[in-house]
């Protein structure tokens, strides 16, 4: 099998995912699509300027929350979007909506409601501890706080957004993003403002 074939099995097309996002916005108005749209920006900027592939990063970007077509959910957004995309055979894409909300790999640090089932989260946490993270699973991390709505943003602001609307954020999570901020800028060897605000 050809790798533009296995690619093809385990994300859908450029095209394809701009279309799914679009369709999903229909199911669910709200900010998301646009988050979204700035996560792949971002993802495939700086995927590009670290000899990743700048296209296949665009598409797990923009398909991360893909999960909230189904409604505003906090952790049951992961779980949707997980089962979403693995029932359509996007297997890269399911392993992103699921680990994209956990730079440190433990259901425990999720900020939000728990809002799934027991069995559901039994399966949730079996799923990611079962996983191992990649550069793109790093990558979408990073630009989860990246990109806001409205545009790039400082990933510190966003992270004390965060912890001004909910009340906590886990120095460890926090921290983390930090030293993925780092990581990607090593590889790119550039700042990582720079990359994502340079057209």
């Amino acid at each position: 099998m050809h790798d533009n074939q296995l690619l093809t099995k385990e994300i859908p097309t450029r095209l394809e995912a701009e279309e799914i996002l679009r369709e999903a916005e229909t199911h669910n108005v709200g900010l998301w699509g646009n988050h979204s749209r700035n996560v792949a920006f971002c993802s495939e900027k700086i995927a590009k300027s670290c000899g990743m592939d700048g296209n296949k990063a665009y598409i797990l970007g923009l398909l991360h929350d893909i999960g909230r077509k189904f409604g505003v959910r906090h952790l049951g957004h992961v779980y949707d979007g997980y089962k979403y995309m693995f029932e359509l055979g996007y297997t890269q894409v399911a392993k992103i909506c699921l680990t994209h909300s956990f730079c440190i790999q433990d259901l425990s640090v999720y900020i939000g409601e728990f809002d799934i089932t027991d069995a559901e989260l039994l399966e949730l946490k079996s799923a990611l501890n079962s996983v191992e993270y990649d550069d793109y699973d790093r990558l979408i991390q990073l630009c989860d706080a990246l990109g806001a709505a409205n545009g790039i943003v400082d990933i510190e602001r966003r992270m004390q957004d965060v912890k001004n609307r909910y009340g906590f954020y886990p120095q460890n999570k926090w921290d983390k993003n930090i030293e993925l901020k780092r990581y990607f800028e090593t590889l790119a060897k550039r700042d990582i403002y720079d990359i994502v605000r340079t057209q």
